[in-house]
């Protein structure tokens, strides 16, 4: 199953302080689907609902690359699968 890195600041309201959690997919679109069946609140962190794509203030990177393919990437059993909110400040 491919693992998802949370990020810090959702960790402790979503995840019980998980750092990685590990769900099913085989494309980011799936992943998203299973982290929030498990873990509710993610899908709104991560999914436009108005437009049904990643939130332009979220970047996905899935075995270290981060891909224009957004929803419809496809990931493996192995894939490490990362999102990253844009860092706000100066």
């Amino acid at each position: 199953m491919p693992t998802v890195w949370v990020p810090a600041p959702w960790r402790d309201k979503l995840t019980g302080g998980a750092a990685q959690v590990e769900v099913s997919g085989e494309t980011v679109r799936q992943v998203i689907e299973a982290l929030e069946a498990e873990y509710p609140g993610f899908r709104q962190r991560i999914i436009d609902a108005e437009q049904d794509r990643v939130r332009a203030d979220i970047a996905v990177s899935v075995d270290g690359e981060i891909s224009a393919e957004g929803l419809r990437r496809k990931v493996s059993a192995a894939s490490e699968v990362h999102f990253l909110p844009a860092m706000s400040g100066g």
